[in-house]
């Protein structure tokens, strides 16, 4: 189900995007989307904890999506920007006490700053890294669970997260939202390969990047995650975030969607998928089964071509109303396959689709998918967005990616349990 802001009405919703549940192994997902404006104002303008600096703005205006890597500047230095960029000049403050802050004119080009983040950032983890001469020495680095006070532990300790957990960072939006403050929005995926089952981590947040006005150096680098209320270090909340993600669970190793999860919170998560075709059939419910084995069939060589392709993941069944009036099956087809050249269906009531992709909201949740569980699902995922100031629209899609009858049932509980402690929300399996 598509989304736009309280009181507003979204723009057309593109097809993908209506209210999705989706099921790895053991788990579930709801999923809600829209053509994307409305998601990157809701991105940009996710409040801040109260303890933020008062002199920081809340409002971003520069749309929420990642950036591609820019070319760098010469010798990779913030000194080497240019002095039309940077003209870094020490501000002499007025001694009487009366002067205000905003007559004091300083010469730091922050733009430029911004410019050199977005150019600056997304080498984090790769081996070329953060130009170390934009920060001050004894730069003040705070997340919920670590705390560091110089710009060489700040660096070890992204070497030390390179060498556990191999972490990719990208960098979705940068913004002025002070005198001297600097705001990013970023997602980093990490895999902890210590682990047999390597767990998959992902945190989303927003970093408040503060500025020395005498240097024109970074003199603090704060991170809030999106997950957790609690971003004061040391957060109970946000080493219970970690480890809940440590948890094992299982899914089946084949193609499915690609997506990148722009914000991840307690209660659900916003993504943005790339672009799948999928085959479909009438269904009867979302939790039902009726029409699988004729969407199956055209994938395993009923089709006119007799071509069998891979099986993928998930499998759909989606409600177009809220009344569930219409119900379809799908399955995803495998991602290299395009319209033009598939073979036609050779039964009746089988056709295909691409689905143009899009934002999307998605609550996981685990356990058998009944009928009345995954619509207590989607309740509590468009109470969620309607809190946040999003308006849901109708319909549901239910994806499942395990088949129940070969997934251990102690994984299924165990991670329901989990979610149900970190997310701080009552249900109950049927």
């Amino acid at each position: 189900m598509a989304v736009g802001p309280s009181g507003g009405t979204a723009r057309a919703a593109f097809e993908f995007g209506r209210t999705y549940v989706v099921r790895p192994k053991g788990k579930h997902h709801v999923w809600l989307g829209d053509n994307g404006s409305s998601w990157s104002q809701h991105l940009e303008s996710s409040p801040f904890p109260n303890q933020l600096p008062s002199s920081l703005g809340l409002s971003f205006r520069r749309p929420c999506v990642a950036r591609a890597i820019k070319r760098r500047h010469h010798g990779n230095n913030l000194s080497k920007l240019g002095a039309d960029r940077l003209q870094l000049k020490c501000i002499q403050r007025e001694s009487s006490g009366n002067q205000a802050e905003s007559s004091m004119n300083p010469a730091i080009n922050m733009d430029g700053l911004v410019e050199f983040l977005y150019d600056d950032l997304p080498h984090t983890f790769d081996d070329q890294g953060i130009d170390r001469t934009a920060y001050e020495e004894h730069v003040k680095y705070r997340d919920p669970i670590t705390k560091l006070s110089t710009i060489s532990w700040y660096l070890f300790n992204i070497a030390l997260l390179k060498t556990v957990f191999y972490p990719v960072f990208y960098l979705h939006s940068v913004k002025q939202t002070g005198s001297y403050d600097i705001t990013t929005r970023w997602t980093v995926v990490m895999k902890y390969m210590l682990l047999p089952w390597k767990p998959e981590l992902i945190l989303t947040g927003t970093s408040v990047m503060g500025i020395n006005p005498a240097t024109g150096k970074f003199c603090s680098h704060v991170d809030y995650w999106d997950s957790i209320q609690n971003n004061e270090y040391f957060s109970l909340e946000g080493l219970l975030d970690v480890f809940k993600q440590l948890r094992i669970y299982k899914t089946p190793c084949l193609e499915t969607p690609k997506y990148q999860i722009l914000k991840r919170t307690a209660n659900y998560e916003v993504r943005r998928y790339e672009p799948f075709i999928i085959v479909e059939a009438d269904g009867d419910k979302l939790s039902g089964s009726k029409g699988f084995k004729d969407v199956a069939g055209y994938i395993l060589g009923k089709n006119s071509s007799q071509e069998k392709m891979q099986m993928t993941t998930p499998v759909f069944t989606q409600a177009l109303d809220n009344v569930l009036s219409k119900v379809t099956i799908q399955i995803v087809l495998p991602l290299e396959k395009d319209m033009n050249n598939l073979p036609d269906p050779s039964q009746e009531g089988i056709s295909l689709r691409k689905v143009q992709g899009g934002m999307a909201a998605v609550l996981k949740f685990s356990g058998s998918p009944l009928e009345d569980v995954v619509l207590e699902k989607e309740m509590m995922l468009r109470k969620s967005l309607e809190r946040d100031g999003l308006r849901p629209k109708i319909g549901c899609l239910l994806a499942r990616y395990n088949d129940p009858g070969s997934t251990w049932s102690f994984m299924m509980g165990w991670y329901h349990h989990l979610s149900t402690m970190a997310n701080e929300w009552k249900s109950h399996r049927a």
